[in-house]
């Protein structure tokens, strides 16, 4: 995700700014990547504080800081390193996140002061995992197809469709799902099924070839 636009034109600024007093954005990103989150567009001439916030499940919150006046920085509760800042926060305001873990599930948000008031942007991060997907017949023209610790929870679909049992759904501790979709095919016109997956990381299908008996 890139940073929104920046603006040097004062006029557009307090134009924006009016839009930018409270704005919250739900955001997926996947797991293992690189996450930058953005503060409002305000130019630095104008600001006092920076602060941001993080909140992740189980965790107590964190808050990094910076004070223009003083050139200082300071942090509480912050002990992921993967979490930081951009750059110094007087060239860039901007959080970043590297590698992106499951662990970095919640709510951060940018809170910007100036003179003319409080001006903030949140995220809502949900962290994508992509499940692995397994295929196999367990019996009599029967098959298996698995979407292991995707999430959210992946999708199963079969070619052609067949006889199926509900779909299985097993959740795991770190917020991850396990889907299970079993079908049987009676007779013997059909000899090779496929098994698709649809997740938000991706679309997987898989083939099997249906034993007699």
């Amino acid at each position: 995700m890139l940073c929104p636009w920046r603006t040097a034109n004062l006029g557009l600024l307090l134009i924006l700014a009016v839009f930018l007093v409270a704005v919250n954005i739900s955001w997926p990103v996947q797991m293992a990547r690189n996450a930058v989150l953005c503060c409002p567009p305000i130019e630095f001439r104008n600001l006092v504080v920076i602060t941001w916030e993080i909140i992740l499940r189980g965790q107590p919150s964190c808050t990094k800081s910076y004070r223009k006046e003083t050139n200082e920085t300071k942090e509480t509760n912050c002990t992921d390193e993967r979490i930081t800042w951009v750059s110094t926060p007087d060239q860039n305001s901007d959080l970043q996140i590297y590698p992106v873990a499951i662990t970095h599930d919640g709510y951060y948000r940018c809170l910007m002061a100036t003179p003319d008031g409080n001006f903030h942007r949140g995220y809502h991060l949900q962290v994508l995992v992509t499940p692995e997907v397994t295929l196999f017949q367990s019996r009599n023209r029967t098959a298996v197809c698995k979407a292991v610790a995707g999430k959210p929870a992946a999708q199963i679909s079969w070619i052609p469709e067949g006889d199926c049992a509900p779909t299985e759904q097993e959740y795991w501790g770190n917020g991850t799902v396990t889907v299970k979709s079993t079908c049987h095919w009676e007779g013997h016109n059909v000899s090779t099924v496929t098994c698709h997956v649809s997740h938000l990381t991706g679309n997987k299908s898989l083939y099997i070839e249906l034993l007699p008996g």
